[in-house]
């Protein structure tokens, strides 16, 4: 079976599962991109236009994370885009019972795929993959070797969109990731 059909078989489980849908609701929404994606760019969960679609960062945060990709020199359609949580949280934050749990999904997407590197956009993509709280404004632009992954801990685009005076923060953390891709 190939990488795009186990992605595939992936999503239909997330479809499916029971325990992804509690406190939740929408469409899922379990990424999309290159099977064979040397990055990863890993956010929260769904918004409102996300549950809708059912695709990642569609909406006003995924057009700036998708205006920075390309900006940093990556084709859209050869980098992967999730979230560890697949469904849209009821009560807006996802909670992390359900980060944990979504992490399961993830993590077969990421042995899948086995990208070069993982981005963690914002502190629900750190605590999903590094089981830990982080200060993001301290650590982003910071790379960690764990578990056989390399992660850039990275300002989420909706930060970006609250606080524009931290666009610049997002422009160079995607500078370095240009660097280390190349």
């Amino acid at each position: 079976m190939d990488k795009g059909a186990k992605l595939t078989r992936i999503a239909k489980q997330i479809a499916a599962c029971v325990e992804c849908k509690v406190g939740k609701s929408g469409l899922a929404v379990p990424g999309e991109g290159n099977p064979d994606a040397a990055v990863v760019f890993l956010g929260e969960a769904p918004g409102k236009t996300e549950a809708a679609t059912g695709r990642p960062f569609v909406g006003r945060s995924g057009k700036l994370l998708r205006s920075h990709i390309r900006e940093a020199g990556f084709i859209e359609e050869e980098v992967y885009i999730t979230s560890p949580v697949k469904y849209l949280p009821d009560r807006g934050t996802p909670t992390k019972k359900d980060i944990r749990h979504g992490r399961e999904h993830l993590m077969e997407q990421l042995r899948v795929i086995q990208p070069k590197y993982v981005v963690l956009m914002g502190a629900t993509a750190v605590y999903a993959m590094l089981e830990k709280t982080l200060p993001i404004m301290k650590v982003h632009g910071k790379v960690i070797k764990e578990s056989g992954l390399t992660f850039l801990i990275m300002l989420h685009p909706a930060a970006v969109l609250r606080f524009p005076k931290y666009a610049p923060l997002m422009r160079a953390d995607f500078a370095l990731l240009a660097g280390l891709v190349k």
